[in-house]
């Protein structure tokens, strides 16, 4: 009869896992190789024979329902153990047997019509802004920071990925740019104080509305920068820019060619359009179980050849494609980091259960960008092949001009944040 300690005797080859079984029995795996060591507890033995059953979603559900406890280290230092002999878990007969069936009904996961895209999008981001200021900086960037230097305060870094963003868009007065999965707002409000410009918002998520349209009546800038709640497909008119940062990833992969020809068709004749979004350097594969359930539902992160498979018949022009493979594990390691200093506060809002599924979600996204396989790209895309200049040499030129700008309205912009949260 196969059992957890058969498997785990095989899998962890990297580092040291010690287990202490429901009975009190000790087991040791691994050392064979050096690495990273945890040291775990079942207090109740079904924890034991689900986790054998399906060991990514139930080892999850164990730990934040108390049936796994950490007897040294931390969670971190477990997922840690995990993604070191990942390799080797995944060849287990559980894991390919449920791999298999996310295979086949993965479009009944990601089936995001409207009304389930609302849904989901109620389900992670209207959780409340209390929660997301515990760990995200001053001006709520829930996505990818940019480390171009590797170093940098979670702060500098977004205000980095905002600057990178706004050059690469290379925005000129009384443009109109369409903002995709806008957030809190404050990459539209960096934008239309960068430019003359006009930006719609949009979000499905009525919390965030709320605050975004607040930061834009602070900034006196209601009047250009709007705020909508509603979907993608429900955007008509032209813009010269749209710009769309971490929704791909809520789109779905039977949606992503309807997708792409949605910004083709919003697009003005010599329009460009920069798509931000997770992805793998692995083949199309599937959500994890535990993010799926708990933390993104209907989410999936595309891979790259699905997403240029879907973009090749719109006719656009792939003007540029960057990948980011590092700056999401840095982001997330700052995001664990501020989340865990303030995990009192985070227990006293969403309580013991919650607190614990979050530390799992921040510590397995971050091992997936630094010791995994995910990575982000960045796709620019134009109707015209030369909307942009045919070099990067550009960008960087760009970057420089746009910091120049900053300190006109950065601390504004930023603090506006706080003043929206706080009434």
């Amino acid at each position: 009869m196969p059992s957890l300690y058969g498997l785990l005797n095989k899998a962890i080859r990297v580092g040291r896992l010690t287990m202490t079984d429901a009975k009190g029995a000790v087991h040791v795996f691994g050392g064979k190789e050096p690495g990273p060591e945890a040291a775990i507890r079942f207090t109740r033995k079904t924890a034991e024979w689900k986790i054998l059953l399906n060991p990514e979603l139930n080892a999850a559900e164990a730990y934040m329902d108390g049936e796994l406890v950490m007897d040294s280290g931390s969670i971190h230092d477990l997922i840690k153990v995990f993604y070191a002999n990942k390799r080797h878990f995944d060849l287990s007969p559980s894991q390919i047997f449920w791999r298999g069936i996310s295979r086949k009904i993965r479009r009944f996961h990601q089936h995001n019509v409207l009304s389930r895209s609302r849904a989901n999008a109620k389900a992670h981001y209207d959780i409340g802004e209390d929660l997301y200021r515990l760990f995200l900086d001053r001006d709520m960037q829930y996505s990818c920071a940019y480390f171009p230097e590797g170093t940098a305060t979670i702060e500098d870094a977004q205000t980095l990925k905002k600057r990178h963003l706004a050059a690469k868009l290379v925005l000129k007065p009384g443009q109109k740019v369409l903002d995709i999965g806008c957030g809190w707002g404050g990459l539209a409000l960096y934008l239309a104080h960068l430019a003359d410009v006009e930006v719609l918002g949009i979000t499905l998520s009525e919390r965030q509305l709320a605050v975004a349209r607040r930061r834009a009546e602070v900034l006196g800038v209601s009047d250009r920068v709007r705020f909508e709640l509603i979907d993608y497909r429900e955007v008509t008119g032209k813009f010269d820019r749209v710009i769309s940062v971490g929704m791909l990833e809520h789109v779905g992969v039977q949606y992503l060619a309807p997708y792409f020809l949605t910004v083709r068709d919003r697009l003005s004749h010599d329009g460009v359009a920069l798509i931000h979004s997770m992805s793998s350097k692995a083949p199309p594969g599937v959500t994890g179980p535990f993010i799926r359930k708990y933390i993104f539902p209907g989410g999936y992160a595309p891979s790259l050849s699905e997403t240029v498979e879907a973009l090749e018949p719109t006719g656009l022009w792939l003007l540029d494609c960057e990948i980011w493979r590092c700056h999401y594990g840095y982001t997330l390691q700052l995001w664990r980091n501020r989340f865990l200093d303030n995990r009192e506060a985070a227990v006293k809002l969403m309580g013991e259960r919650f607190c614990r599924m979050w530390e799992l979600y921040l510590s397995v996204a971050e091992c997936v960008f630094l010791q995994g396989s995910s990575n982000v790209f960045q796709l620019q895309i134009g109707r015209e092949r030369d909307a942009v200049p045919i070099t990067r040499d550009y960008i960087g030129a760009e970057e420089a001009r746009l910091a120049g700008l900053e300190p006109e309205f950065l601390e504004r912009v930023v603090a506006s944040a706080a003043q929206a949260l706080d009434e």
